[in-house]
């Protein structure tokens, strides 16, 4: 095998070095003073351009670091990554900002966000949940989203997102009490009266002055009655009664069929 001359080796390695510079991006913003370049990414958000705005976003809050152009890099960032459907990249960029910033003029706006990326989960995983068991479904991007919404109301009872957030937090209750009705009367319908039992309590135990609880007693009722344990059925129905005496469960036979989405609750 013929050897390569020490100057032919140097010549090769450089080349090779120049064409791996010339492969490497050019960065269009080297020259771009802060406020440009925040002015493309607002273009790019506006535009719906999420992918495009988000590393502009990034350059932007390294250059202004430790300035509130960067803050607000980090919150238009989350909310870029929230639209462009990488919510779980969103929720990182919305904790850090919480983390690092705690006395922004801004945090009640990063709460609502948070809150919205989870109540977008939350619906999402309604508007498919029977096409798996119902008993496996998670509810923790709800709960979180109304943790984040609870905090903005609680600690910002003014901010212009408090009303919306309360309103949100409402909807979730319902909701969630509504799911829990919704996976007993599944128990119920199939014969697993234990089961039905266990999930009706449930609602009752952990939700007050919801729409839903109306009906987590009625299948109460009807599981300890197809069980036989008529005292639990009977004092499930005196609580009905007291509670719901105009309830129109009571006088029909066994409970309607729903004709629409069972977490459509209004």
């Amino acid at each position: 095998m013929s050897r390569i001359s020490a100057p032919l080796l140097s010549a090769l390695l450089a080349a090779g070095l120049l064409a791996g510079c010339s492969s490497t991006p050019e960065d269009k913003t080297a020259g771009w003073t802060t406020d440009k370049i925040y002015s493309e990414a607002r273009d790019e958000l506006n535009g719906g351009a999420y992918d495009k705005a988000v590393p502009l976003l990034e350059k932007l809050e390294g250059r202004a670091a430790g300035t509130p152009l960067a803050q607000q890099a980090q919150l238009d960032k989350a909310y870029a990554q929230y639209k462009g459907g990488e919510k779980a990249q969103a929720i990182a960029t919305l904790d850090r900002f919480l983390k690092l910033h705690p006395a922004s003029p801004a945090y009640d706006y990063a709460l609502y966000l948070k809150g919205l990326v989870n109540f977008n989960d939350n619906l999402g995983l309604f508007s498919w949940i029977s096409r798996q068991d119902l008993s496996e479904r998670d509810q923790k991007a709800a709960k979180d989203s109304f943790e984040s919404f609870r905090e903005l109301a609680t600690r910002f009872p003014d901010s212009r997102y408090a009303q919306d957030a309360r309103q949100r937090m409402t909807y979730i209750v319902n909701s969630l009490a509504q799911y829990e009705v919704h996976v007993a009367r599944y128990y119920y319908e199939r014969g697993a009266y234990v089961a039905a039992i266990s999930r009706a309590q449930i609602a009752l135990a952990d939700y007050k002055d919801v729409p839903a609880l109306e009906e987590a007693l009625f299948i109460l009722i009807k599981s300890y009655d197809a069980l036989g344990m008529t005292q639990l059925r009977d004092d499930a129905q005196r609580v009905m009664l007291a509670s719901y005496p105009q309830s129109q469960l009571l006088s029909q036979n066994g409970l309607k069929p729903k004709t629409g989405p069972w977490w459509k609750v209004w």
